[in-house]
């Protein structure tokens, strides 16, 4: 397909946002647009502000397993593939393709294998998955209290007691989020602030599984 053909095609479907430096890597991501558009095809500050974390403390997901929920855009989980990790992306079937684009877009060839784009519905087909990642992350996805219940059950099953759970979110009006994560995730996992960025409300958690020995 040659430039010009591919341009029409492109600025057809989607939009280009500027790219992103993390980790002194350019990301480049691009929003399904159209009538199925939700909020999928934004980038949150929220998973901007996780990459930044990332940054900030020199985390390296070399050879390291990695499972990114709800990933929207992919911005997260591309950052974690760039970083070495060996990275599941998932979210909703009908963004699936929005994430597989900026894939091919970001991430090379020779690196493809490390990666794959996968549909998970929480509570649904969680069980589909593996139950022994060292990361789980998740930028903005703690936001409608119904799903509260299948997503802690599908933390439950993908985390076992050596993984890392990375969530961020923005604090909003009439936004539950600060219940899901003082009262309900502290009843099966560990939950500790460890960044704040105050002028925009976000926080950043880390969180592991809560280890219940039997006697």
């Amino acid at each position: 397909m040659g430039t010009t053909c591919l341009a029409g095609v492109f600025s057809k479907h989607f939009s280009l946002n500027s790219n992103f430096e993390f980790c002194g890597y350019s990301i480049k991501i691009a929003r399904l647009l159209g009538s199925n558009r939700s909020i999928s095809a934004d980038v949150w500050e929220s998973g901007i502000a996780l990459c930044r974390y990332f940054e900030k403390e020199k985390i390296s997901f070399t050879g390291k397993k990695v499972i990114e929920l709800e990933s929207g855009t992919g911005i997260v989980g591309i950052l974690a593939a760039l970083l070495g990790g060996d990275v599941t992306i998932t979210e909703q079937p009908k963004t699936l393709e929005q994430i597989e684009n900026n894939v091919s877009i970001n991430i090379p060839f020779a690196s493809r294998r490390r990666l794959k784009v996968s549909a998970l519905t929480w509570g649904e087909n969680h069980t589909d998955f593996p139950t022994d990642y060292d990361f789980i992350l998740g930028a903005d996805i703690v936001y409608n209290s119904i799903t509260y219940p299948a997503l802690i059950e599908t933390l439950r099953h993908l985390a076992d007691q050596g993984t890392t759970i990375y969530f961020s979110f923005q604090l909003r009006i009439m936004n539950s989020s600060a219940i899901f994560y003082e009262e309900l995730l502290p009843l099966y996992f560990n939950c500790h602030i460890v960044d704040r960025l105050v002028d925009k409300d976000i926080i950043v958690y880390k969180i592991t599984k809560i280890n219940r020995l039997i006697i």
